[in-house]
């Protein structure tokens, strides 16, 4: 027994699971549009420096996408046929505090333990959409006439549940949502184009950058019948087709910063002096007991 009686501070893990983006084009809470997940996947390590207390710093690959066309009717966001996918990199430093006790030997720790964490991040910030069998980088096109930071703050939190498979691994799982300081996750956020219509407008007209307009308003009532941006009606509307629910900038009544959540199933290790000979290379005629 006493050869397991060690204490190690520092654990690394490697976890999977499906990401669900919450936007201008998908609200799971106000409407009923079910799940559209994607998925992600990331990399911790994790150092325990309290009774309860572990830090952790986190990096993930994660992508998010989101559409019109399963939204529920009564949000109005089908006409506008909008889309996107964004494939991004998170790093995260993050704080888990454990119902039981986790600065014990590693023999003794509990077979379930939930926990719960929070903590501050980035993520990169890169939306795109398919338009003519190919995928453009949304970002740098400006369809609403602003430049938004590729690099966006995130704040994770969330629940978790660890169960202990033996003395150097523990399998969890785990809930994270991620509230940001962006709403352009999607490249979408204005109500309308009618601040910038007339710009978008002048773009198209002179070839100079025809594709902001054409990926800036893509419902059908707005277009020709060869696919192009119907100028005349687009003008004549003073800029009315719809983009997003508004800029929370600008304390709009329906207007909110965009987020995501993902659902993770990991496997963590313990490292300690002897893992090599007592688990990875063990002498199998020794015998040797996981509890």
């Amino acid at each position: 027994m006493y050869r397991f009686r060690f204490e190690e501070p520092w654990s690394f893990s490697l976890q999977v699971g499906p990401s669900q983006y919450f936007g201008d084009l998908y609200a799971l809470w106000q409407y009923y549009e079910g799940i559209q997940p994607d998925y992600n996947a990331a990399f911790s390590a994790r150092y325990t420096f309290g009774t309860n207390l572990k830090a952790r710093t986190d990096i993930t690959f994660i992508e998010i996408s989101g559409q019109d066309v399963k939204a529920d009717p009564r949000s109005g966001r089908i006409p506008r046929d909008l889309h996107f996918r964004s494939r991004n990199w998170e790093a995260a430093f993050l704080v888990e505090y454990y119902y039981k006790p986790v600065k014990v030997y590693n023999i003794t720790r509990e077979f379930l333990n939930p926990y719960i964490f929070f903590g501050v991040g980035a993520t990169t910030n890169q939306p795109k959409t398919r338009y003519r069998d190919q995928w453009v980088d949304l970002r740098p096109l400006r369809t609403e006439n602003e430049l938004y930071s590729d690099i966006v703050m995130v704040f994770p939190m969330g629940l978790g549940l660890k169960y202990k498979v033996n003395v150097y691994m523990d399998f969890f799982m785990e809930g994270n949502y991620r509230f940001t300081l962006s709403d352009y996750l999607d490249d979408i956020s204005t109500f309308n184009i009618s601040g910038y219509h007339e710009e978008l407008i002048a773009d198209y007209v002179s070839g100079e950058n025809p594709d902001r307009l054409r990926l800036s308003v893509r419902q059908g009532r707005y277009l020709l019948p060869n696919g192009e941006p119907n100028i005349e009606m687009i003008r004549n509307s003073r800029g009315a087709p719809r983009r997003g629910s508004g800029d929370p900038r600008l304390n709009e009544p329906e207007a909110r910063y965009d987020g995501y959540f993902t659902l993770n199933f990991g496997a963590e290790i313990y490292f300690s002096q002897d893992i090599w000979d007592n688990w990875i290379f063990r002498n199998r005629g020794r015998g040797f007991r996981f509890w």
